[in-house]
Parts: C-alpha cells; sequence; structure tokens
C-alpha cells in the first residue's frame, strides 16, 4: 500500500536519506500494496527531501525529530501498529501547535515497512507521500532495486549502464526491478534521453536486500539530488 498525501504549504539519484508532511491532506492512493504478514511493530524512517528548510517533527504531539535537515534520513522507528498524528514544524518550534506542514494521520500495519518522504511535487509544491518498502525475497544471488521519483521535475528515465531501466517515470511514481548483485552504473535523465540530469553513480545490488533509490529536489533550482536507502528482504516471499 502506498499513500499520497498531498500538500498545500510553503535527485544523487542513488546515496541514502528519508521525510515527510503535508499541509492539506489529500490522501489518496495508487500503487501496490506488500507486506511480511508478521505480527509485530510497524518501522517507519523518514525523508526529508525538501531542499532548503530545517524542520522538526512531531509525532503524536511530542517532538520525534530535532532540527532535521534536507537530505537526512532518520532512524528507523518501531511504531505499534495504528495510526499516527505527524506535524511539521519550522525548527526549534515550542511545539506542533502551529506546523509548516500537517498534522496528517498515517496508518501503519503491523509487520510492514515504510518511508514517509517529504518532497516537491512536479510542480515544485511541497507534498508528502508514505511508500511501503517490499520485504519479498527475488531469489537466490538476485537484489531489488525500487527507484522513486519524488523531485519536482518532468518524467525521467533511469539508466543502468548505460541503457534505459526504466522508462517515462513520473513524481511520485516508483518502479522495482529484481537485479543480479553486483554494482551498476546508473543515471537519471529526461524522458527519451540519455543526457543525465543525475550521475551517472555507482550502485550497488546487494543479495537480499532492497535497493531504494530516491531523485529528489529541484531541476529549476538546480538543486537536484540522488539518495540511497536499504531495507532487508525476507528469506521467503510471503503475500503480495
Amino acid at each position: 500500500m502506498r499513500k499520497i498525501l498531498a500538500v498545500g504549504a510553503a535527485a544523487g539519484v542513488l546515496v541514502a536519506l528519508a521525510g515527510f508532511g503535508p499541509a492539506y491532506a489529500g490522501d489518496g492512493g495508487h500503487g501496490h500494496g506488500h507486506g511480511s504478514g508478521d505480527n509485530g511493530p510497524a518501522e517507519l524512517t523518514v525523508f526529508h527531501g525538501i531542499p532548503g528548510v530545517t524542520v522538526d517533527v512531531y509525532v503524536d504531539g511530542a517532538l520525534t525529530l530535532d532540527d532535521f535537515t534536507p537530505g537526512s534520513f532518520s532512524d528507523t522507528l518501531s511504531l505499534d501498529p495504528g495510526t499516527y498524528s505527524v506535524a511539521i514544524t519550522a525548527a526549534d518550534a515550542a511545539d506542533a501547535s502551529n506546523p509548516v506542514i500537517g498534522p496528517v494521520d498515517l496508518a501503519l500495519e503491523s509487520g510492514d515497512n515504510y518511508t514517509a518522504v517529504a518532497h516537491l511535487t512536479e510542480s515544485g509544491m511541497p507534498t508528502a507521500t508514505l511508500f511501503t518498502n517490499n520485504p519479498d525475497s527475488v531469489g537466490k544471488g538476485n537484489g531489488r532495486l525500487t527507484v522513486r521519483h519524488v523531485a519536482a521535475a518532468p518524467s525521467v528515465d533511469v539508466l543502468a549502464n548505460g541503457a534505459a531501466a526504466i522508462t517515462d517515470l513520473t513524481n511520485p511514481d516508483e518502479v522495482e526491478l529484481t537485479l543480479p548483485t553486483g554494482t551498476i552504473s546508473a543515471a537519471v535523465a529526461a524522458t527519451g534521453t540519455t543526457d543525465p540530469l543525475l550521475g551517472p553513480a555507482d550502485v550497488s545490488i546487494a543479495k537480499r536486500t532492497n535497493t531504494i533509490v530516491y531523485a529528489y529536489g529541484s531541476l529549476a533550482d538546480g538543486t537536484l539530488a540522488l539518495a540511497v536507502q536499504t531495507v532487508k528482504l525476507d528469506k521467503k516471499s510471503h503475500r503480495h
């Protein structure tokens, strides 16, 4: 399951980061869902992908991330399943009563692993997307590459070793690939072209790992950057 949380407030594609926070809650969704189906806590990582703004993040009214800078990943939070109210404020705000973004409710399910990403829409408006990270096994000798377009930029192609591996990827969509373990040279280009907007950068595809790449920032402002998160895969598939 992936939920898109639209916001009305004021992409190195392959390096490590995560964040969130909407100002009007256009809670919607497209995409697909994965989950281990296991009982236990939900896991949430936050990526801050909006350039130029340092923020504080409150969960259920408690300060959870202090002075959270653009391009940063939080530690992975282990949370009981349920719905959490998240608000993003200016850095060093006294409390969550005057958020810049939110509050928004995030529904987390038992055993699932999530990344909440604060980013820009294609047109450059702040928004947030909650992604569910696919833990399913991809077989011996393989790893998973997930590419997420969360940048203020038009549709892109993702080039692997110079050839288009993913085409016409738009914000805030994602594509998953199963690849042999090893290192690929990855770059991001405008759809139908091969002139990189980002990269090329070496990306490691590791066994039993979901390597998640984020293209974030703004093409118009010259702040495109690449970010990579890794999540361990289950040894066996559970459900899709």
